[in-house]
């Protein structure tokens, strides 16, 4: 418990600190993102006020997750375990898809940043490499970071194929990744949800590894390889993302870019494969998959019906056409998110009490 306390504080003090400096040096060489304004064709909410802001801010994060999960490591001089290192790679993978989308869209000042399929093409590079290394690096148990099982609470008895193991973790970083990234469209309104999905698998972390099977056994026993070593990485998580929240809530002094997006977005994956709540993350990660559901919505009412279900995708835009001001919408979203958290939570206990 002493390292997932550490872990997180040790990444918000980082986070804290580094967030002022970052802001200082890109607004002092002009490394502002473009920003999307309307067409004749295409309305845009307005968001002229944001011309100027930084971009990138997701490098703070990274950074302090990196060296708050190795200085807690060095403290209390435990070795990392293949699975939060394992996810430590998907995030910083997919953080440097990030970067280089964001390098576009403020050094090339190209709004719409890397081209769709060159996205597309390095989240699956990073993911396809994940889902083999998983099943990888057993421990003394025999237990690997991943399992080719289907997961929602625990495994189910669906097991994959490695082949379709591979593609099923491909879909799920994809499908993670992209729902951040549609998501921090408004200020702070990603960073507040990522936030509590953290410290959502903090908590499902510490309680796999007291009731995990290779030290309690029974049926109601855990089978993640180091569900103690993921909540410190979660909680390390959680705590970058907390104190980014202080520059990064309306008005925004610095956006997370695509680089911060991304590699949470993959962050979140790994721990919902790692930890074998693959299905769960659909409550974990409630607002996200609500936010990537608008805008599938849009587009298929669009082709269907010839005409848009909402006034702009993703959701929260369709609101800011609407007339809400901005922060009443990230306030409502991050009550959304708390409640498909609450749900999340509630069903991962009750299968407990149940089996």
């Amino acid at each position: 418990m002493r390292l997932v306390v550490v872990s997180g504080v040790i990444a918000a003090v980082i986070v804290l600190v580094m967030t002022p400096v970052l802001i200082r040096f890109l607004r002092r060489h002009g490394y502002a993102q473009a920003i999307r304004v309307s067409t004749e064709n295409e309305p845009y909410p307005e968001h002229e006020g944001k011309r100027g802001t930084p971009s990138m801010g997701g490098v703070a994060i990274l950074l302090g997750v990196v060296i708050a999960y190795g200085i807690t490591h060095l403290i209390f001089w435990q070795p990392p375990t293949p699975s939060a290192l394992l996810v430590l790679f998907l995030m910083l993978g997919l953080g440097g898809v990030g970067i280089a989308d964001d390098y576009l869209k403020i050094f090339r000042q190209r709004a719409t940043g890397l081209r769709a399929r060159t996205k597309l093409i390095g989240q699956a590079v990073v993911a396809l490499a994940f889902g083999i290394l998983a099943l990888q690096f057993p421990n003394s148990a025999g237990e690997t970071p991943a399992s080719a099982a289907i997961s929602f609470v625990r495994d189910t008895n669906i097991v994959l194929p490695t082949a379709l193991f591979v593609l099923w973790v491909w879909f799920l970083v994809t499908a993670t990744t992209n729902g951040v990234n549609l998501t921090d469209g408004l200020d702070g309104l990603a960073t507040g949800a990522a936030t509590m999905t953290f410290a959502s698998y903090v908590l499902i972390g510490i309680w796999q590894f007291n009731q995990s099977c290779f030290s309690t056994g029974g049926p109601t026993c855990y089978d993640a390889a180091a569900p103690l070593d993921l909540a410190v990485l979660a909680a390390a998580l959680a705590g970058a993302c907390f104190a980014f929240l202080w520059y990064n809530t309306a008005p925004a002094r610095i956006f997370m870019g695509d680089t911060g997006s991304l590699a949470i977005g993959g962050a979140i994956a790994g721990l919902a494969i790692t930890s074998r709540t693959e299905l769960l993350l659909a409550l974990l990660g409630g607002l996200f998959l609500l936010i990537s559901l608008s805008v599938i919505g849009q587009v298929l009412s669009y082709r269907i019906l010839h005409r848009r279900m909402l006034l702009m995708a993703p959701l929260h835009h369709h609101f800011e056409m609407k007339g809400w001001p901005e922060i009443q919408i990230v306030v409502r979203f991050w009550i959304i998110q708390g409640l498909f958290i609450a749900g999340g939570l509630t069903w991962f206990y009750a299968e407990w009490v149940n089996a």
